[in-house]
């Protein structure tokens, strides 16, 4: 249909970069898309955790584009708090958005400090209901994605999240970093790199 399109068009230069472009999306990954970490500056919180989850999320609800933006591409909004019903139990995910990139919803649980086992294990209940409850057959698997100002490397590690293509541990910034923290975030991360192409060769 692409190739028809093409030939058919008065402009055939921009319409074989539009099907470049749709292509090019098609080949993404989760790994593409999600960021780490996301700067949330534009929400005007003080830059220490002296507030809680409730009120990060409320500053996200009343600031919904700019966090739109900041998570990139193909995401569109579709529920916060969104409750779902397991037994005699309640459950709710903070936020619930679809990305028609991926073609997949996309959960994101928020945390108010440093990521711990128990927040992973509830995000893979939440992504495993999902899986089996709502998501439908012409969806991609859904993703799940806890927002945290610190993660352990450790837990990462040793956990689910280790090489999992559904769900992800993503710290997010109050503010921009300075050169300097960013010249230490880009040494951790590349001592990071440099220890799991370690491991993998001693595998």
């Amino acid at each position: 249909m692409a190739y028809e399109r093409i030939l058919s068009s008065q402009n055939k230069m921009e319409v074989k970069k539009y099907e470049d472009t749709i292509a090019k999306e098609d080949c993404l990954t989760p790994h593409d898309i999600i960021k780490d970490p996301y700067v949330l500056e534009f929400l005007d919180l003080p830059s220490n955790t002296d507030f809680y989850e409730k009120d990060l999320e409320k500053a996200l609800i009343d600031k919904l584009q700019h966090f739109m933006l900041e998570l990139g591409k193909g995401f569109s909004f579709v529920s916060r708090q969104r409750r779902f019903k397991a037994e005699n139990d309640n459950y709710f995910v903070d936020l619930v958005f679809y990305n028609y990139i991926l073609k997949c919803f996309i959960l994101i649980d928020l945390k108010v400090g440093s990521l711990s086992y128990q927040d992973i294990g509830q995000m893979d209940f939440y992504v495993r209901y999902y899986e089996e409850n709502i998501k439908t057959n012409t969806d991609n698997p859904t993703i799940g994605i806890i927002l945290c100002t610190e993660k352990n490397a450790t837990i990462v590690k040793y956990s689910v999240l280790h090489e999992s293509q559904q769900l992800f541990a993503s710290k997010y910034k109050l503010y921009l970093p300075s050169e300097e923290e960013l010249a230490k975030e880009l040494e951790a991360e590349r001592r990071q790199i440099e220890t799991n192409i370690t491991e993998q060769a001693t595998d």
